[in-house]
């Protein structure tokens, strides 16, 4: 089955992939993306003084949410039950960025991959929600799994680029 969809089907339809079969693991996964704004928004959020009210707490809730939801916003995702979601920031100064990154875990039979980069992607787009009034140019990049443990197909720590 290496290299073919597990989402489709052979006659081309969707399906949520049979996990029935699969033995329960410990699974883990950390992903992380960056939003960049201008300078005075970036000094906005650090020093806590956005309209709003604090970003980056607002942010770290929404991701944990998001985690805890995929599989209502991504069809073909199981539900799973987490049992941990944390999402941690730092702040870049030299860049005007700020990096979310995302860590879940769950004891189950499919991995947990896209929860984890839901909650990085979900709290990204919450410090933009909350601070588009100040700068609408924010650009999220470099969402991406930065590592998976747990499985059939073993651990995954992903080093450089694409």
């Amino acid at each position: 089955m290496d290299g073919e969809f597990t989402h489709v089907d052979q006659a081309g339809n969707a399906r949520m992939v049979d996990v029935s079969g699969k033995a329960v693991t410990h699974r883990t996964a950390v992903a992380q993306g960056t939003i960049t704004m201008s300078g005075e928004c970036f000094a906005l959020v650090k020093a806590g003084r956005m309209k709003k009210g604090d970003v980056l707490g607002v942010a770290q809730v929404a991701g944990i949410m998001a985690a805890k939801r995929t599989s209502d916003l991504i069809p073909l995702c199981h539900i799973l039950n987490l049992t941990k979601c944390q999402v941690e920031f730092t702040l870049l100064e030299d860049r005007r960025a700020i990096q979310a990154r995302c860590t879940v875990s769950c004891d189950g039979k499919t991995g947990v991959e896209m929860e984890a980069l839901t909650g990085a992607s979900v709290a990204l787009l919450t410090v933009y929600d909350m601070c588009k009034a100040v700068d609408k140019r924010m650009v999220l990049s470099d969402i991406r799994l930065l590592e998976k443990h747990g499985g059939k197909s073993g651990d995954l720590v992903f080093e450089g680029t694409p």
